[in-house]
């Protein structure tokens, strides 16, 4: 019997996932945990505790660090609410190009204004007037899930798009539309956008990836969306643009104190995955993902551990998470065949300084030997799974 813990309201599409076997909700030393906003930083994991599954993208309310070092894979659920950020992308494209909410504030003023509201609305309607999108341009750095969306979308509506993202992967390039013009540095993206929108993870390496020195980089009057993270973006550097016609618009799905109430910022409150439907796939996926696990020692969408999973082919199957150290692999092989068993399949791979092999295998592993191996300093946690 698994025992998954729930951490805030998760969608009865994830949980109902998990059938006969499980015991989902409040429970005690779980198994698994499955969290969506909720902070672990200062939760005391128990020993029973085999992953966390985080209904988003983001894993900055999770330890990481201490879940690798105990054992603990950390899942996350790229993707799975793509199309809701997209969509709000793509809203934002146009509320920032025909100023539709500082019309809208004005047009409220207008109240008690009797039958001369129409003549007013006529008069001041010029104080409000922005571009199309249709012919301009946009830059996205970033291409994954939620980029490729939004690359794809505006070159629908007839923008001219230039895609960055060195990292792209092949499976990525195929749903990229041909249109996307491929950007080989920031600066081209920079040289060549009336509109920029970002979408990569927020790390040491990407934080303040907006600075002052890109700014001054860019087109006079540009756009900039950033439905990513906040710490993407400098928020002095883009006052400071704002301030002196640089930027036109800065819109952001993380308000800060002191972006609030500035002209010429949108500030959106985190709506991002805010939809239903983007929950329930959030919720779905994180459910999966940690289900297979359990039941089969996969992995898929780990932030911690690498993507390693296998059909199931046997009725025994020992999972090993064990440091990137050489010769682990054939120490555990070692260990199986001095106690009788042999390996029918097996599947490794490493990730930084972790690495994670599934083996199938003939006969009862000893209970003992594997006790034994568990007390090694390269080997972090095995499981069993029958």
């Amino acid at each position: 019997m698994y025992r998954i813990k729930t951490l805030n309201k998760i969608s009865a599409v994830g949980t109902s996932r998990f059938g006969s076997g499980y015991v989902c909700g409040d429970a005690e030393d779980p198994h698994g945990i499955l969290v969506r906003s909720a902070s672990l930083h200062e939760m005391e994991f128990p020993k029973s505790l085999l992953a966390i599954a985080r209904a988003g993208a983001g894993v900055n309310n999770i330890p990481i660090d201490r879940c690798s070092e105990n054992g603990i894979v950390v899942f996350n659920t790229p993707g799975a609410n793509a199309n809701a950020v997209k969509e709000l992308v793509i809203a934002a494209l146009f509320l920032t190009s025909r100023k539709i909410v500082p019309a809208m504030e004005w047009a409220k003023t207008l109240k008690g204004s009797g039958a001369e509201v129409g003549k007013l609305v006529e008069k001041g309607k010029s104080n409000f007037a922005g571009p199309e999108i249709r012919g301009k341009r946009l830059g996205v750095i970033g291409l994954g899930a939620i980029g490729i969306l939004v690359a794809n979308a505006a070159n629908a509506l007839g923008m001219e798009v230039y895609g960055y993202d060195p990292y792209l992967s092949v499976d990525a390039a195929w749903g990229l539309s041909r249109s996307v013009r491929h950007a080989r540095t920031l600066d081209e993206i920079f040289a060549n956008s009336d509109y920029l929108t970002i979408h990569v993870p927020l790390n040491p390496d990407t934080k303040n990836l907006i600075d002052s020195e890109a700014i001054q980089k860019m087109n006079d009057g540009v756009r900039v969306l950033n439905f990513a993270r906040g710490g993407l973006v400098n928020t002095e550097a883009v006052l400071a643009g704002l301030k002196n016609g640089k930027i036109s618009v800065y819109a952001t799905d993380f308000p800060s104190d002191d972006l609030l109430g500035v002209d010429g910022v949108l500030a959106v409150p985190h709506l991002g995955a805010s939809t239903p439907e983007s929950e329930d796939n959030c919720a779905r996926m994180a459910a999966d993902e940690l289900k297979d696990y359990l039941e089969n020692g996969n992995i898929r969408n780990s932030v911690n551990m690498p993507s390693v999973s296998m059909p199931r082919d046997h009725s025994v199957r020992v999972c090993v998470l064990h440091r990137n150290i050489p010769n682990t692999i054939s120490l555990l092989s070692g260990a199986l065949a001095q106690t009788g068993i042999n390996i029918e399949n097996m599947q490794s791979k490493s990730r930084k300084d972790y690495a994670y092999a599934i083996l199938d295998v003939t006969g009862e592993p000893d209970a003992k030997t594997m006790e034994t191996l568990e007390q090694r300093s390269e080997i972090i946690k095995i499981r069993v799974i029958r």
